[in-house]
């Protein structure tokens, strides 16, 4: 569903990449909604060529034009980028930061005590529809602030809703998450390979075993260790490794 509105992500590296990615197929805003700003001209060059949306590498201009900013920039430069934003980022926009670490509180004090602000995690699956994602709401939120971020979240996978002080549990866990899932995909398809699977069948079995894992999670409701018991017979191959 379209949300009518236009957004700014700055800080185009991979989290943004995979928000405009994930916004874009799941059609809740169009390539003209999308102002994406970076620091680098080939980054920028890159997201046009493949996305077609707005880019450019003023921030000032990108805020000021949109009706919801994302932050999606690097902790240790948000300071700087606040600053320069003070003028643009009023509570006339809801401001959703994506920088780990970063509390909503300091946001609010570099800004204004009235601004709009969501403090949210999201993963890299986000570029293929299927990320989760974490938000927690500042203190001048209304429900429609929350309604709209929940949207925009939701068009790149699924949200929860959680107190700010567990948002660094939230980083660690599904933030970083992605990266040591592919960790174990590629170990595990090493090991097929190891045992003289081709690479690229250890990697298909590898990769399915994992998504048909969490399948059975979500749909099935059972603990994941009763699911492991299951395959995990007395004496066999499983309980053996």
């Amino acid at each position: 569903m379209a949300l009518g509105k236009k957004i700014a992500i700055i800080g185009a590296g991979n989290m943004g990449e995979a928000l405009i990615a994930g916004m874009l197929a799941a059609k809740a805003a169009a390539p003209d909604d999308i102002h994406a700003t970076d620091i680098l001209p080939q980054r920028l060059d890159h997201l046009k060529a493949r996305y077609q949306i707005r880019v450019g590498m003023d921030n000032k201009a990108a805020a000021a034009w949109s009706d919801i900013t994302i932050l999606a920039v690097e902790p240790q430069v948000l300071d700087e980028v606040l600053d320069s934003l003070r003028a643009e980022l009023t509570d006339a926009k809801l401001i959703l930061s994506a920088a780990a670490g970063y509390p909503i509180r300091r946001i609010v004090a570099r800004l204004s005590p009235t601004v709009r602000v969501i403090r949210c995690m999201p993963n890299t699956p986000s570029e293929v529809q299927a990320g989760v994602s974490a938000m927690a709401l500042g203190g001048n939120v209304s429900r429609g602030d929350e309604r709209l971020a929940r949207a925009v979240l939701e068009s790149v996978g699924q949200v929860v809703l959680v107190d700010e002080r567990l948002m660094d549990a939230v980083t660690g866990l599904s933030g970083s998450g992605p990266a040591y899932i592919f960790l174990i995909i590629e170990a595990l398809a090493d090991g097929g390979v190891k045992m003289g699977l081709p690479r690229e069948a250890a990697l298909a079995l590898a990769t399915q075993t994992v998504l048909g894992s969490a399948r059975m999670v979500l749909e099935t409701g059972e603990h994941p260790g009763r699911l492991k018991d299951k395959v995990a017979s007395p004496g066999g191959t499983t309980i053996a490794g």
